[in-house]
């Protein structure tokens, strides 16, 4: 298994699409069609996939991969995770963009300096990135990643100085 440490995952293979080896991917890239441009993908194994046709469909995009002509082919790499190396992306990224990956185990602050707890990953239900936040007491909450409620960012000190929506953080005592 390849080290996934210095990997970035920009999308997953679904389905096939058709019956010439074209497949369905599930982008994390901004531009869905802009996974192409990062060239040779890898997967966990190491092993290489170049994207030489891409197009749009609904909330995915279909890809026809270097390789890959047959159905049957096609199938066997559903649910592949496609990997690009970090030094691969852009440096000029807004100040204000940020990898999910390098979110993970920031501290998140309260506006008293008090510590509300640790990044554990950023999930995206359709309505925008929330941050999942383990407090000190071992309870997750999910907090929305805006510049509202996350208004400064330290990627130096790993550090997200919030401004929580009330009661956010405080335990629920109705619970057994």
């Amino acid at each position: 298994m390849a080290d996934t440490d210095n990997l970035i995952l920009l999308g997953v293979v679904g389905a096939p699409h058709g019956v010439r080896g074209e497949v369905r991917i599930k982008t994390f890239t901004g531009d869905p069609l802009g996974i192409a441009d990062y060239g040779p993908l890898t997967d966990s194994k190491g092993r290489s996939f170049e994207i030489t046709d891409i197009r749009p469909a609904k909330e995915v995009v279909v890809a026809r991969l270097e390789g890959v002509t047959t159905r049957e082919q096609a199938e066997a790499l559903n649910g592949t995770e496609l990997f690009v190396a970090r030094e691969k992306l852009s440096a000029d990224a807004d100040e204000d963009e940020f990898l999910h990956a390098d979110l993970i185990g920031c501290s998140v602050v309260g506006p008293d300096g008090a510590v509300l707890g640790t990044v554990t990953g950023v999930e995206n239900y359709g309505a925008g990135d929330l941050l999942d936040i383990k407090t000190p007491d071992e309870r997750f909450v999910l907090m929305p990643f805006t510049k509202a409620f996350a208004p400064r960012i330290d990627m130096a000190a790993r550090r997200i100085e919030a401004e929580p929506p009330l009661g956010l953080f405080e335990p629920d005592d109705d619970k057994p």
